[in-house]
């Protein structure tokens, strides 16, 4: 069946409102269960945990498609109820995603039984059952550029460049529904270890090849960053959303810390919600109980939730909401001590 560009980007996503829904009976009931669901319910309290903890700096590690999933606005109430303090995420979510909703475009539901050729000739990329406009994405693209030429030539992290990104959604965007935004707004950091890959990667190649002086993200300097938050904070918890680079990424910040000589603890608080397998040794699966033979990771407070994110992100973040416990925290505003 041929279709037209309007009739496939006509129906929008929309982001789940944890505010909206109370999970609590749920996760509850879900603790005199078994498998998943009582995963889950420790996962929460785990979390709640975290957030009742004074001393605790809680990393919230993004990976995999989510924003373009609907999950956008939680990750928002994340952050400006001071339930996260510092984002560790793919690239993808935060320049394809949420800067490029920030800009005014969207995501469409879609399905999966399409003809990719036609949605090629159509220029519309498809993620599952998502359609994106890719010419709405090149605009994203050379939005990166324009920014990338506006700064000083040198060397900056992934974390100083988002600042800059958030400071161009709030004077030029067009949907302040962005957690690029928010935490711009709380002084949070967002860390992207692969920066450029992402559709970053497509405005900054075009932005070096243009200028001889330049800008360039060093990852190091990413790394270093981040261990110096994990060495300043007294307690740290990770909340993980997906596996691959964030979770290694905030992971190693400990070994980090040992290799420079700093005595650091390992992180006190984890939780992963995961759909990958461990049998296969790959990062995204291993389990955060292995990870405590690397020093990374304590034991005993930590759960991992084999569950698809769109389902189980939803359910934690709302039990977390609606228990309550993140209404004593304050905003660190961690940029600053950067």
């Amino acid at each position: 069946m041929k279709y037209n560009k309007k009739e496939l980007l006509k129906q929008k996503i929309k982001h789940i409102d944890i505010k909206k829904l109370d999970s609590t009976q749920l996760i509850e009931s879900f603790d005199d269960m078994a498998f998943q669901s009582r995963n889950l319910a420790r996962a929460c309290k785990i979390y709640e945990d975290m957030l009742k903890d004074k001393d605790c700096t809680v990393i919230l590690c993004l990976a995999g498609s989510l924003v373009s999933a609907g999950l956008k606005k939680i990750i928002i109430d994340l952050i400006e109820n001071n339930m996260v303090d510092v984002i560790v995420s793919t690239g993808a979510i935060v320049v394809d995603q949420d800067f490029f909703e920030g800009l005014g475009f969207n995501h469409y539901r879609g399905f999966i039984n399409v003809d990719d050729n036609q949605l090629r000739e159509l220029m519309i990329d498809r993620i599952y059952d998502t359609f994106i406009d890719e010419e709405d994405l090149r605009v994203c693209d050379m939005t990166i550029k324009k920014i990338a030429d506006s700064m000083k030539p040198g060397v900056y992290s992934s974390r100083e460049f988002i600042y800059e990104m958030g400071r161009y959604l709030d004077k030029n965007g067009k949907n302040t529904e962005s957690f690029v935004l928010a935490s711009y707004k709380k002084e949070l950091p967002i860390f992207c270890p692969a920066f450029s890959d992402s559709g970053a990667g497509f405005g900054l190649v075009f932005h070096q090849t243009e200028n001889k002086e330049h800008i360039a993200i060093d990852s190091v300097k990413d790394f270093k960053e981040l261990t110096e938050l994990k060495v300043k904070s007294k307690e740290t918890g990770l909340l993980m959303v997906g596996g691959g680079a964030p979770k290694n990424f905030v992971q190693d910040t400990v070994v980090a810390a040992d290799i420079l000589g700093v005595n650091t603890s390992m992180h006190k608080y984890a939780v992963q919600l995961t759909i990958a397998d461990e049998r296969d040794g790959a990062l995204s699966g291993s389990t955060l109980k292995e990870a405590n033979s690397w020093g990374k990771v304590d034991s005993g407070l930590e759960q991992m939730v084999f569950g698809e994110a769109t389902i189980t992100f939803p359910l934690l973040a709302s039990y977390a909401y609606h228990k309550g416990n993140w209404k004593h925290r304050k905003t660190k505003e961690l940029n600053k001590a950067l």
